[in-house]
C-alpha cells in the first residue's frame, strides 16, 4: 500500500480537496471525543480542527503531502499500531481500509487503542453507480477489496451505518463524486486521483463509450434522472461503532 500511494499522492492533495459537507458529517459521528486517532490519514483532508488529532498514515509521499493545519503524521499501519491500550476517544479511518492488507486485523488494533467510537467512511459494494455501466472492472474490484457491511458487524459488534450523499459540486475528488459531472472521467489528471483507476488498469475502451455516448447525447437520456438531484446515493456510507 505505501509504494502504492507514494505514486499517486503525486497529485492527490490537488485533486482531494475536502468537502465541507461531508466533512461535518464526520465531525458530529466523532461526538464529544477531543482526541482522535486518524488512520490511513492520506493528506489529513478531514481532521478536524478543534480536537487533538493523532495521524497514522504509511506511505512517505502522502505524509510529505499533508496539508500545512493537518496533524503531525506518524508512519505506520493499522494493523501494527504504535499506541497504548484506550489511548483515544475517538478514531476515524476515512476511505481507506479497503487499502489495508489485513481488514479484520487493522480494526481490532483501531478497537484496542481507542476508548469510544469508530468513526469509519466507506463504500457498499452491493452498490452499482453508473459508472461501473462503462467500467464493470470497478464494481469487480469493489466487491474484492471493499468490506460488506455485514462484515464491520462481524468485526465490530454492533454498528450504526447511515448513507453519505453525495452533493452534485463535491470538492473531493474521490471515485463517485462526479456522478452528476460524467465529463470529468474524461480527464486523466481527475482519474490520476482515484487508486481504482490506478487498480484496473487499461480503462480505455470503456472510457471512449463513455466519450461517445456524452457526444450523442446517450447519457443524458439514460441518466436523466442524476441532472435532477442536488445529492446522490452513491453507494458511501458512514459506519459508527461504540
Amino acid at each position: 500500500m505505501s509504494a502504492k500511494y507514494d505514486r499517486i499522492g503525486i497529485n492527490y492533495a490537488e485533486l482531494r480537496k475536502p468537502d465541507g459537507r461531508i466533512a461535518r458529517t464526520i465531525e458530529n459521528a466523532l461526538g464529544s471525543a477531543r482526541t482522535v486517532l486518524n488512520v490511513g490519514a492520506g493528506t489529513g483532508a478531514y481532521e478536524p480542527a478543534d480536537r487533538s488529532v493523532v495521524a497514522v498514515e504509511p506511505s512517505r509521499e502522502m505524509i510529505r503531502k499533508r496539508r500545512p493545519a493537518a496533524a503531525e503524521a506518524i508512519q505506520a499501519c493499522a494493523h501494527a499500531l504504535p499506541f497504548d491500550d484506550g489511548s483515544f476517544d475517538a478514531s476515524m479511518a476515512i476511505l481507506t481500509i479497503h487499502h489495508w492488507p489485513d481488514k479484520e486485523a487493522g480494526l481490532r488494533e483501531v478497537r484496542r487503542v481507542t476508548r469510544g467510537r469508530i468513526v469509519l467512511l466507506t463504500f457498499d459494494p452491493a452498490h452499482r453507480p453508473w459508472l461501473t455501466d462503462y467500467l464493470p472492472d470497478l464494481a469487480a474490484l469493489d466487491e474484492a477489496q471493499m468490506p460488506t457491511m455485514s462484515d464491520y458487524e462481524r468485526w465490530l459488534g454492533a454498528v450504526r451505518i447511515t448513507q453519505v450523499l453525495v452533493p452534485h459540486d463535491c470538492s473531493d475528488g474521490f471515485l463517485y463524486a462526479y456522478w452528476r459531472r460524467p465529463a470529468a472521467y474524461l480527464d486523466g489528471r481527475i482519474r490520476s486521483g482515484s487508486s481504482s483507476f490506478w487498480a484496473i488498469g487499461n480503462a480505455e475502451a470503456g472510457l471512449q463509450n463513455l466519450r461517445r455516448d456524452l457526444e450523442t447525447g446517450e447519457w443524458e437520456r439514460r441518466y436523466a434522472e442524476l441532472l435532477t438531484l442536488d445529492a446522490y446515493d452513491a453507494g458511501y456510507r458512514l459506519v459508527v461503532a461504540g
